[in-house]
């Protein structure tokens, strides 16, 4: 017979068991990322304001301050504005707009979700390409009054470029339109009609009003003509398990932990695939296989790791491998190119310039990088390929990339984490566009550096001097080709081996077929930049005489040099100094709109920051700002 202290303590197991069940249910429970996008006021913050109110997501103090921001900041009258859960930043508060991506989580008996928020506006497209970077779903909300719009448009693009399959058609607005069924088959019927190319899966046209909550987590009975599911029994049930199951194993090497000597690991989070201990892998750039000995994770060790979970990997043998690599599948192992055709969407107001030098930032690797072909431009209004010679915000193109090394990737349509990259401005350091891998570029695959007898020291000891590249910049008429040419006389005077490489020359010759566009002028430099690199392999001192009008590839001429090659004179010298000088005329035809790009007049220069030889030429001989040139290269071992 049962004691009373007998059957508490049973009743207090079973309760221990129910928690036990419940906490294991959760975390077995699927994950589906999703985002909201679309056109400016289609309702996307109040869409998931109202899925977290409906799912009875809201605590009691969240459910007060939205009532209190709704009276202060609401556009729904004495009702409560459910984008006001989302919508966070004051400035989106007063102007109604979302501005940044605004990500929540919540959870339902079938799934769990994160969905991103993303802004409307055109300006902000950079912020959707960045809640979409992660998702498996979209949800497009198009307003039931406005119908398909540009931004529509654009944003599905987008959501195709960045590997989302599955869209969801939101029809918002729906009450505001009576709940007329053909307003919804119209715009179903649209929006089909110009995503058949764009390669989704599954497109699901839902009406629906995100304000009143018709057809969001329940069917609504206003619209009996519509028998598909609601917004969320559709979440809950779309499949994107099995695609996720079908990646080969992926592991980018974020951090080499050694916390003594007999703990070698390699953490990072799966990025695809699963992998067990004793299973064999291989390093991604060198083809080295070896096993798992052990998975390490905070809360012990695991038999097993799949896509997501964060672990560190204990191998059987010593390989080389750092961050900025990857343990593969040995049957699949991703490409290994330093060159590749990528799509890129530009999120910068500056335009991309082919040619021009970034940092291209991927997972784990980071490497110098050039689009060394703009292929062609994509309309977002009829998806056409337009020949381009840059790209704009917004704008999206195919582009031929050449990087200073190797990386490790696949095709973004195989793995969206490990065949992305984003692309950073070198001066400013921002995000200026973000890209999807399509295929490595084997055309440079038989071309290797041939090892010569005779070196660039050896070269330049016979000449008993010290290779250099002395670059200098100014305006139009501040007297770098003529300090050049004087520097030059002096130094072959003196016995040593130099070549002048002058702008006006350059453009008779290896130049004559670029023009002086924003695009042109990259490349002018590019091809100088790559003729000096050999001339000082060759032990040459070159003396470069280019305006050079951009830091950038001032930058990208001293990259390619070696350490200490590499001498920046800035010839600074004022542009109303330049203008009344005029030694070609070029000043007066270009003030009086006879020339086009002129730098300094409608084109800009940027100005040095830190040039290794600073000179004024103001009330300066030339002569003299010679000798200060001289006595620098002389004090430091060039001549």
């Amino acid at each position: 017979m049962l004691t009373a202290n007998t059957a508490l303590l049973r009743e207090e197991d079973d309760v221990l068991v129910d928690i036990r069940d419940y906490v294991a249910r959760q975390e077995n429970k699927g994950l589906l990322r999703f985002l909201t996008c679309g056109s400016v006021d289609d309702g996307k913050s109040t869409l998931i304001g109202r899925l977290l109110f409906d799912t009875k997501l809201i605590f009691e103090d969240q459910l007060a301050a939205l009532e209190n921001d709704s009276r202060k900041h609401g556009t729904a009258g004495d009702e409560i504005d459910f984008a006001l859960l989302v919508d966070g930043l004051e400035a989106e508060r007063e102007q109604g707009i979302t501005i940044d991506v605004a990500y929540r989580f919540f959870s339902t008996p079938r799934r769990k979700f994160i969905v991103a928020d993303t802004p409307g506006h055109e300006q902000y497209t950079r912020n959707m390409a960045t809640g979409a970077s992660t998702a498996d779903v979209a949800i497009v909300l198009v307003d039931a009054r406005q119908g398909i719009l540009p931004q529509t448009r654009r944003h599905s693009m987008i959501a195709s470029l960045l590997g989302i399959r599955h869209i969801v058609l939101a029809v918002n607005k729906i009450d505001l339109v009576g709940f007329d069924e053909a307003v919804f088959d119209r715009i179903a019927a649209e929006y089909r009609a110009f995503a058949e190319e764009l390669g989704f899966e599954t497109i699901q046209p839902i009406p629906l009003s995100a304000r009143y909550g018709d057809n969001v987590i329940r069917s609504s009975g206003k619209t009996p003509w519509y028998e598909g599911p609601s917004l969320l029994e559709h979440l809950e049930t779309v499949d994107i398990e099995a695609e996720a199951e079908a990646k080969p194993f992926r592991f980018p090497v974020q951090y080499v932990s050694r916390p003594n000597l007999d703990f070698r690991g390699f953490s990072g989070t799966v990025a695809s695939g699963r992998i067990g201990v004793g299973e064999r892998v291989s390093v991604a750039k060198s083809g080295k296989q070896t096993r798992i000995r052990r998975i390490v994770t905070q809360d012990g060790d695991l038999e097993v790791a799949s896509e997501g979970q964060a672990v560190t990997l204990l191998l059987e043998d010593e390989v080389e491998l750092s961050r900025g690599n990857m343990l593969v599948t040995p049957q699949a192992r991703p490409h290994v190119a330093d060159q590749f055709s990528a799509t890129l969407v530009w999120f910068d107001e500056k335009p991309l310039l082919p040619g021009r030098s970034y940092i291209l930032r991927t997972e784990t690797d980071e490497v110098s990088a050039t689009v060394s072909q703009l292929k062609h431009r994509r309309n977002i209004n009829n998806f056409a390929q337009e020949a381009a010679t840059s790209l704009d915000l917004n704008e999206v193109g195919l582009c031929n990339f050449s990087l200073q090394a190797p990386i490790a990737f696949d095709a973004f349509s195989d793995n969206r984490t490990t065949g992305a990259f984003i692309l950073i401005d070198r001066l400013t350091n921002a995000t200026v566009g973000a890209g999807m891998i399509q295929r490595p570029l084997r055309r440079a695959a038989n071309i290797h550096w041939q090892a010569l007898d005779v070196t660039r020291q050896s070269r330049a000891e016979l000449k008993h001097q010290k290779p250099a590249v002395l670059w200098f910049t100014g305006l139009s008429g501040s007297g770098k080709s003529t300090i050049a040419s004087l520097l030059e006389k002096k130094l072959h005077a003196a016995g040593r081996h130099t070549y002048v490489l002058d702008g006006d020359n350059i453009r008779h010759g290896l130049n004559r077929d670029l023009g002086f566009t924003d695009e042109d002028r990259v490349e002018n430099i590019r091809r100088v930049a790559e003729t000096a690199k050999l001339m000082a392999d060759a032990g040459l001192i070159v003396l470069v005489s280019f305006i050079s009008p951009f830091r950038a590839e001032r930058r990208m001429a001293r990259e390619l040099m070696n350490e200490g090659e590499f001498v920046e004179v800035f010839v600074d010298t004022p542009f109303e100094e330049c203008a009344r000088r005029d030694p070609k005329g070029l000043y007066a035809k270009a003030l009086n709109g006879e020339i086009q790009n002129f730098t300094g007049v409608d084109s800009p220069y940027e100005t040095p920051e830190r040039a290794d030889i600073h000179i004024e030429t103001t009330a300066r001989a030339p002569e003299e700002l010679v000798d200060e040139v001289e006595a620098w290269l002389k004090e430091r071992g060039y001549c």
